[in-house]
């Protein structure tokens, strides 16, 4: 015998999406003497019971309900809206698969983004992110839906998505926080947002790029409050540690990190300045954008289009007497012509590039336009570095690779060597992995290499110098790490090759 349906005396479909109360499974019902009587299945989350007092203004009387009877309670409220659906809007069932509420207006776009549910989602994500320390939030509109993700370690991994129903609402909540234009969907966009999170102040930098089936969005989360980064604490061993402060010390001159996007170019160089005396030094950074705050240390952002470039900032900075200068990256000969100049001149400028090793720097400054014998006299060094993921130490294992595999992460053969890897836990979501370590290469402008430098400029002679110098390379310096159980052969191997 076939159940009775339940009735519902509200207009849910002028409040909530239908996918919404399938997927959290609950039913409002009616509101009577300041309750809402919900018909729930199971043991529903309590946030979404939640959701439902703060949307009727009332406490929540949650009814249990056999699960087909709640179901067919859903359907059966939106019957009436469904059939409305059809005659002006096509089917509900491609309306579902494209997951798109229909908007109307700016305002109706505002006001969906602002219902419970989506705030709800939001806030979580932005928790459950930082609270499991990802650096970033990718959230991307694909065919079948909104596909979130958290970069945590530098890997991404799956997060809870939203229920169909407000997965467009929640773009739009997104781009409200960053204060961007929600009815702009064909340009990117970039913003940012201050928020709160127990008694740690968070910075959001949101990017929103158009893509094939809608907007693709990247949160990144940054400490909002004054950070002292340690050196040593970045993984640098006691000679490594030794080279890099030296060059920190140096009175003036170029010192330069290297590396891809996300290799923590910009953490090292604000290490570089923690080494400094900050109470007796002028110390400023020039960065697009600020990632950290820094006591002490004078700090400006760049706002390109208003006169406050790369170039700009740094040529009205020369007149504020600074000791050490900080510049997020030289991008363009510009910027290098003027850090190099500010080095000539008695100052000490740190900096970061995009290249794949430390001796490659080199030519890429000579490409940027710098002679050769002025980059001989003002480039001190070179840190080339990599981030790695971190063993968990709640799990980590002896075992025996083959030397095959050992040979391709160490450079070379070697047999019967034991070495570590972390094999799952729950402190480590069983990926073996919990944190990450640096991995560093180190090419000290000396004498030498600066005469080099100076009849030629090939990487691979460079570079060849500076290993017979006694330079690490960065395989050696991560097979190093192998050795002390830091880090995995894998690890090395994705990123670094083969």
């Amino acid at each position: 015998m076939s159940m009775p349906t339940l009735r519902t005396r509200l207009a849910l479909h002028d409040m909530f999406r239908q996918e919404y109360l399938a997927y959290y499974k609950v039913l409002p019902l009616e509101v009577v003497d300041g309750q809402v009587r919900v018909a729930v299945s199971g043991d529903p989350e309590p946030n979404v019971l939640e959701d439902l007092g703060k949307t009727f203004d009332a406490e929540v009387e949650p009814i249990q309900t056999d699960p087909e009877q709640l179901l067919d309670g859903i359907r059966s409220a939106f019957a009436t809206a469904e059939s409305v659906s059809h005659m002006f809007a096509g089917s509900l069932a491609a309306e579902a698969n494209e997951a798109v509420p229909r908007i109307s207006s700016v305002a109706d776009a505002r006001d969906q983004a602002n219902q419970a549910p989506v705030i709800r989602y939001v806030n979580l994500a932005i928790r459950d992110a930082f609270e499991s320390g990802a650096s970033d939030i990718h959230l991307d509109t694909t065919r079948g839906g909104l596909r979130v993700r958290l970069r945590i370690d530098g890997v991404l991994f799956d997060y809870q998505p939203p229920p169909p129903g407000i997965q467009i609402p929640i773009l739009s909540r997104i781009k409200l926080l960053a204060e961007l234009d929600i009815a702009e969907r064909r340009v990117p966009q970039d913003g940012r947002v201050r928020v709160r999170l127990d008694n740690q102040e968070l910075d959001l930098r949101v990017a929103v790029v158009p893509a094939l089936h809608g907007e693709s969005v990247v949160i990144r989360l940054l400490d909002g409050g004054a950070v002292n980064v340690d050196l040593k604490g970045l993984g640098m061993d006691p000679e490594t540690f030794a080279a890099v402060s030296t060059l920190t010390q140096k009175a003036n001159g170029v010192v330069l990190t290297t590396g891809p996007t996300g290799s923590g170019k910009t953490t090292t160089l604000y290490g570089m300045l923690g080494q400094r005396r900050v109470v007796e030094e002028k110390l400023i950074t020039i960065e697009d954008p600020i990632e950290y705050y820094l006591d002490g240390v004078t700090q400006i952002p760049i706002r390109n289009g208003s006169g406050l470039g790369f170039v700009d900032v740094l040529r009205s900075i020369l007149r504020h007497d600074p000791d050490v200068i900080m510049v997020g990256e030289m991008r363009d000969a510009a910027t290098a012509a003027v850090a190099v100049q500010a080095a000539l001149t008695g100052h000490l400028v740190l900096s970061s590039l995009h290249t794949n090793n430390a001796a490659a720097a080199v030519t890429r400054l000579i490409d940027l336009g710098v002679d050769p014998y002025i980059l001989a006299a003002t480039l001190e060094g070179v840190v080339a570095q990599r981030l790695v993921r971190r063993i968990c130490r709640h799990c980590s294992a002896r075992y025996w690779p083959g030397a095959a595999t050992v040979s391709v992460a160490a450079g070379r053969s070697i047999d019967g060597v034991a070495l570590y890897r972390g094999i799952g836990c729950s402190e480590c979501r069983n990926t073996g992995y919990r944190g990450r370590i640096g991995i560093f290469e180190v090419l000290v402008l000396d004498e030498a290499l600066k005469r080099q430098l100076t009849s030629g400029h090939e990487v691979d002679t460079i570079r060849h110098a500076a290993v017979e110098g006694g330079m690490r390379t960065l395989r050696q310096d991560a097979w190093n790490k192998v050795l002390t159980g830091a880090t995995t052969v894998e690890e090395v191997i994705r990123v670094l090759g083969a």
